[in-house]
């Protein structure tokens, strides 16, 4: 009996973003084996008949060819299965099926990063296309392989990033990791074997890092800047003190925040990050810095409350706004500590570890703290609480003075 090899959606399996995996099933004598080729996909953008991404799917016209590509290759199997009157219950092809030494990392790794663009996960896709971009620059190659990355290139890569790019322990650490993660999961799927992920010999290192935050004092240093001549940068300085004081909130929720979100005392919204529902009562200056933008954006529902994102905007066109907005308000940062005597590299994301550290010195317990920030685990919530209980210590070393 011929090779057959037809693709299949996998609806029985499904994703934490409710996306099923593309397989291959390759049959001979009424056995069949199944291959994963690396892509998930909801199915409402599945061509059932064609076999294929429907058009709507981000990149769909490059998938497509890469389901192809993937076709042709077991396709070209068949054939010499067929001259050489192989079983496909020999042991020997059942490995040679999970290990196609030549499928694209290029394309794997591109087609990872077109789902978090499609789910919208903006601060990963961000990092992941960083990540991209600089492999690609160090190999000076379109269309790495699985098989080009081995312990060698991994160690050459990390010297690379290390003593030519100058990239810092835990940077490299970032990088290094977010292959390894395209690994595991290329494993998982059986697209390649488990002894060929270099990363199993190969050990990533990190080196402690502080968490940059602002005292109560530079907090309110900013808060009393007089920046009503200049509108953009007063906005800039409203919302990051907004986040100071409500929970921390990551920046991509802060510029989507619209007024349906605001109960008139909680923000009940979901996160980005983590698609969860949250609910934050809001402090008195919290309150006082939305009655400003009320007075100016008005009572409209689906109005933006912090006057960053036009209204219109398409969903196609929200994530390269916000990337674009979130650069912009890190910029005016910068000048606003400058402005406050605050001598520390000010971003968004400062607001966050502010709020943390704020909330413990305050009695909240770090159970609450986490929930608040959408942590997955308390484990990531922890580190504040170190930093609060260093900076105890040392109160209490005034004792020795």
């Amino acid at each position: 009996m011929a090779v057959t090899v037809k693709v299949l959606l996998m609806k029985n399996k499904v994703n934490s973003e409710g996306e099923h995996p593309v397989y291959l099933r390759i049959t001979k004598d009424r056995i069949s084996r199944y291959q994963a080729i690396g892509i998930n996909v909801k199915e409402v953008h599945w061509d059932e008949n064609g076999r294929k991404v429907k058009r709507g799917y981000p990149n769909s016209v490059r998938v497509n060819y890469m389901i192809a590509q993937r076709v042709a290759e077991f396709q070209a199997k068949a054939l010499d299965w067929e001259l050489n009157q192989k079983s496909i219950r020999n042991k020997n092809l059942r490995k040679e099926l999970t290990t196609v030494s030549h499928a694209s990392f290029t394309e794997y790794f591109d087609a990872y990063i077109q789902r978090l663009l499609a789910g919208r996960k903006m601060g990963t896709h961000d990092k992941a296309l960083a990540v991209y971009s600089k492999l690609h620059v160090y190999t000076k190659c379109d269309n790495i392989l699985f098989q080009d990355i081995d312990l060698e290139f991994v160690k050459k890569y990390d010297k690379y990033l290390r003593e030519v790019l100058g990239n810092r322990v835990n940077t490299i650490h970032s990088n290094l990791k977010m292959l390894r993660k395209l690994f595991n999961d290329a494993v998982r799927e059986e697209i390649v074997a488990y002894q060929t992920n270099p990363f199993l010999r190969y050990r990533l290192t990190t080196e402690k890092s502080d968490k940059l935050y602002l005292t109560e004092e530079e907090v309110e240093a900013i808060n009393e800047l007089d920046l009503t001549s200049r509108p953009r940068m007063n906005d800039t300085k409203q919302m990051f003190i907004f986040a100071c004081y409500a929970g921390g909130i990551r920046v991509s929720d802060l510029l989507q925040l619209k007024w349906k979100d605001f109960t008139g005392t909680h923000l009940s919204f979901t996160q980005q990050k983590t698609k969860e529902q949250i609910s934050i009562k809001l402090p008195s200056l919290a309150h006082e810095i939305l009655r400003h933008y009320k007075k100016i954006t008005g009572p409209e529902l689906q109005h933006y409350i912090f006057p960053f994102l036009n209204n219109t905007i398409s969903e196609e066109r929200i994530f390269d706004a916000i990337s674009s907005q979130t650069a912009y308000l890190n910029k005016n940062l910068k000048e606003i500590a400058s402005l406050a005597g605050i001598d520390k590299n000010l971003s968004m994301h400062v607001s966050r570890h502010t709020w943390a550290t704020r909330a413990l010195k305050k009695g909240i317990s770090i159970d609450k703290v986490s929930k608040l920030m959408g942590h997955g685990s308390i484990k990531t919530t922890q580190v504040y609480a170190k930093i609060v209980n260093t900076e105890l210590d040392k109160a209490m070393d005034l004792f020795d003075a």
